[in-house]
């Protein structure tokens, strides 16, 4: 029987891979599997990867065992992530030129698009020449990444790259990239599917599309024609009915999410919604939900086709012809949904829109959701809690502190803001919660309120639809009144370009470590990521943002106490917050598909400043030994190595962590430190302080990168408890920056081991983060948890990852990280093999460890030194054949 059969759509022929039928040759129905689980199927039978299309059809829902390989239709990049990896397929290509082969083998095999969103800064805010000032800075800054960037569009085939002032890559996704069902040169249709180099790439799921965040590396071998190995998910379904609470928001209803499934430990599993609630839905909720997919823990927040994808497509610009396709092909293959049957899920979760309220998440991570009532006295709590996720470990009386600012009559509290931002892919691309900030902002400058001028306020619309709709509804004046002009197009605050704030405030919160506030409308708030000066940050809708820049602290009710008075009538915020009725007649009135046409219509060549960039020619990129931006990195200068067992004997503890450790924490985005190995190597490379950039834009260059690595300001080692930052303890006692002492134990050929918590490497798909840690020798890690992307790209780039055995940790074996640890590492190691452990100290503890090699692709990166050796040696043999 074939599985092919033919669909005609507008008098065309197309054919296609047709699920039911092929399910039911092996007795099985498709309306069983789960929605995500279909695409991937689809994916294995057009790939003809029958072995594993069969395990995949038989898998067991409740328990699901195996690997499955994911090939995805096309890759999308940031620049902060695109870069490094465009910066290794060059490094690739002069490789394989030493080797003798021909440099263009390295050439994306997929679509790649890179879309520039992470690089703009808010150095200037609160006029309206900010948009102007904040992107000549950032071309004056990022003129080398761009030049290189430019090279690599001319070089590679299959690479396009969105040009700055466009949006932020995940809105672009949304709005214009995605055609939801793709076809090839012979008109088979299959589902667009995709991995990306940033973790929010699940914000295309609202849309029906399959697709996760990546490492950089992982990417690289996506385009290279690798396929991605991860064990066969559980699916959990969110059962979703009711209606959204009158006052309640998408972002309320995201944060309730990410506290929800959390809690139900979805972590590396897929989240699938469906249920009466679904149609309730609008496809901007849905993907500002499947956005913080992250932030829940899961791979994926799967929203399926219905009526409402195919209004959102009509809206957004797509041409009748593909929504008829889209239609056409989803409903003949199983793809859509109706309502009428339920899959087989691991587990059902039940989420009833009702009983989601006005929240923030915060003072320092998205899953700690607080009520709008109880934000007040919860920051009060944290602030006496133990330092840790929920606290501060300060002194009660730290609540009545303040300070004067020099040379100024200003002064601020604990709590008071001091950034106010509305940024980010999850909520600047909803036009609910935009349109609702507007209203409230036109609300609030009527009756005469005004933002403290202490507090930094910003807008970075998620694309120039934003703008569009808001412009035509007249909202953009009273949000610029209250300071939220426009900064850029990009993600800004979110990623740690909040730029600096008034040096006055600045000096006074470096002198006196007050805990001040910021409120954004981002999806992270870790550590040291939004402002090193700000240590409680919190999350929020786009109108709770303004709102709170209006009362100017974070220690306010604002469900009971007024956000300011006015001639003494006192302004509360059920005063300013606009009916939905109001919010969708704005929609309604000011959203139209030729804005969207207009706005892409040239997407590649609309930017003036870029398309005057000039840049080298030639397969192979002409390396600047003096640049600071982008260098060949050291990946591949060994490439005849071998690596074996022995590598993992005698390790020294070169840090040791508790829960938590993010790759923020790890790889760091944000500031340069002067102080720092980073900035000491910049200053020794006669690079002003002023002209630092940030660690993001700076990824290119793998010297300043492994000397980031383990420095945010807030990272704290358990070797150096009396330390908060990137410092060590050497085995003598010396106390040096983690850098510093990783140089030590090299130069002493001592390989290196980190010993962590639960959620090791939470947060951002940083690839960074692997490749840092590779490059300070760091062998082997040792947790009880993994994030899913961090422990792929410690595999990819030859870093072991173990797992302590379920019950113990390093505080039930009574590890100090003081000892020298032997793995007992087998030759030709398996899948999540059980390893034998010594650890030698004034004690010696013998203990067993579970190696996290999840597939057999893992182990051959682990004896090929990772990944990207790998694929240099399978294309010259293939060239060569």
């Amino acid at each position: 029987m074939s599985w092919k059969k033919e669909l005609i759509v507008n008098n065309e022929q197309y054919t296609y891979f047709d699920l039911s039928t092929i399910v039911a040759n092996y007795q099985k129905k498709i309306t069983d599997f789960p929605y995500s689980i279909r695409v991937l199927l689809e994916s294995l039978a057009r790939h003809q990867e029958i072995t594993d299309l069969e395990k995949l059809i038989g898998f067991d829902s409740k328990k699901p065992t195996g690997v499955v390989p994911f090939r995805p239709s096309r890759v999308v990049l940031q620049d902060f992530t695109g870069v490094p990896a465009v910066v290794d397929l060059a490094a690739m290509r002069d490789a394989v030129v030493a080797l003798g082969g021909d440099p263009k083998i390295i050439n994306p095999e997929i679509p790649v698009t890179l879309v520039v969103d992470h690089s703009v800064q808010v150095d200037h805010a609160g006029t309206k020449e900010s948009l102007s000032y904040n992107t000549e800075k950032e071309f004056e800054r990022n003129h080398e990444r761009y030049q290189f960037l430019k090279w690599a569009q001319q070089a590679f085939d299959n690479f396009d790259v969105v040009p700055p002032e466009t949006g932020i890559i995940h809105q672009v996704n949304l709005e214009y990239l995605s055609d939801v069902i793709l076809k090839d040169e012979e008109n088979l249709l299959f589902p667009d599917s995709l991995e990306g180099t940033d973790s929010h790439t699940t914000m295309i799921n609202g849309l029906g599309v399959l697709g996760w965040g990546v490492g950089g590396i992982e990417a690289e071998a996506a385009i290279l024609g690798e396929a991605s190995y991860f064990p066969t998910p559980e699916v959990i379904g969110v059962e979703v009915i009711g209606t959204l609470s009158p006052g309640a928001t998408a972002t309320d209803l995201a944060l309730f999410l990410t506290e929800l499934l959390r809690s139900e430990k979805v972590v590396g599993k897929f989240v699938e919604y469906f249920g009466s609630g679904y149609k309730n839905l609008s496809l901007s909720d849905r993907a500002t939900i499947a956005n913080m997919a992250p932030e829940y823990g899961a791979t994926c927040g799967f929203c399926p086709i219905d009526e409402e994808t195919l209004s959102y497509l009509r809206l957004t610009g797509r041409s009748e012809e593909q929504v008829d396709l889209v239609e056409a092909y989803a409903k003949q293959n199983q793809l859509f949904y109706d309502g009428t049957k339920t899959p087989c899920y691991t587990r059902v979760i039940h989420l009833d829109l009702s009983t989601v309220h006005s929240s923030l998440a915060g003072p320092k991570r998205p899953q700690d959701r607080i009520l709008l009532a109880e934000v007040a006295e919860n920051f009060q709590a944290s602030l006496t809690k133990p330092n840790g996720p929920q606290g501060f470990g300060l002194a009660a009386a730290e609540i009545e502190r303040e300070i004067v600012l020099e040379n100024t009559k200003d002064s601020i509290e604990t709590g008071d803001l001091v950034l106010a931002a509305i940024t980010s892919c999850t909520n600047t691309s909803n036009p609910s919660v935009m349109v609702a900030a507007g209203l409230l902002a036109k609300k609030a400058v009527k009756l005469g309120l005004r933002v403290p001028k202490t507090i930094k306020t910003s807008l970075a619309p998620g694309s120039k639809i934003v703008t569009s709709y808001l412009e035509k509804g007249h909202l953009l004046e009273p949000l610029a009144e209250l300071g939220f002009d426009i900064v850029g197009y990009g993600c800004t605050t979110c990623i740690g370009n909040s730029g600096p704030l008034e040096a006055e405030i600045e000096t006074g919160l470096k002198e006196s470590e007050l805990v001040v506030s910021a409120v954004l409308s981002g999806n992270r708030n870790f550590e040291g990521r939004i402002h090193p000066l700000i240590k409680a940050n919190y999350l929020a809708s786009p109108p709770l943002v303004i709102a709170y820049a209006l009362a100017g602290t974070i220690k306010k009710d604002l469900t009971k106490e007024p956000l300011a008075t006015i001639d003494g009538k006192a302004i509360y915020l059920k005063d300013l917050w606009p009916a939905q009725e109001e919010v969708n007649a704005y929609i309604n009135d000011f959203l139209d598909p030729k804005d969207f046409r207009d706005a892409y219509k040239n997407i590649y060549h609309s930017n003036e400043r870029w398309n005057q960039i000039e840049t080298s020619k030639g397969a192979c990129y002409e390396w600047d030994d003096a640049s600071t931006y982008i260098a060949n990195p050291p990946f591949f200068t060994n490439l005849n190595q071998t690596i074996d067992e022995t590598t993992l004997k005698d390790l020294a503890v070169l840090a040791k962590f508790g829960d938590t450790v993010t790759t923020d924490h790890i790889s760091p985005a944000g500031n340069i430190g002067l102080q720092s190995p980073a900035g000491k190597y910049l200053k020794d490379h006669n690079i002003a302080y002023k002209d630092f950039n940030s660690f993001g834009s700076r990824r290119g260059n793998h010297e300043v990168m492994m000397r980031g690595t383990f420095g945010n300001i807030r990272i704290q080692n358990q070797l150096t408890p009396e330390t908060t930052g990137g410092y060590t303890k050497l085995a003598t006692g010396e106390e040096l920056s983690i850098y510093d002492a990783a140089m030590v134990y090299q130069k002493k050929q001592i390989g290196t081991l980190i010993l962590a918590g639960k959620d090791y490497g939470m947060g951002s798909s940083r690839d960074w983060a692997a490749k840092g840690t590779n490059l300070l020798g760091v062998k082997a890690v040792l947790a009880e948890s993994y994030e899913r992307i961090h422990r792929s790209n410690l595999v990819m780039m030859g870093v072991v990852p173990f797992e302590y055995l379920s019950g113990e940790t390093a505080q039930t074996l009574g590890l100090t990280g003081i000892e020298n640890y032997s793995f007992d590492f087998p030759s030709e190691p398996y899948i999540n093999q059980v390893i034998d452990v010594t650890a030698q100290g004034k004690q010696t503890t013998h203990f067993k460890v579970k190696l996290r090699f999840d597939s057999e692709a893992d182990i051959a990166y682990w004896k090929n030194q990772g990944i990207l050796p790998l694929v240099i040696h399978k294309k010259i043999r293939k060239e060569q054949a």
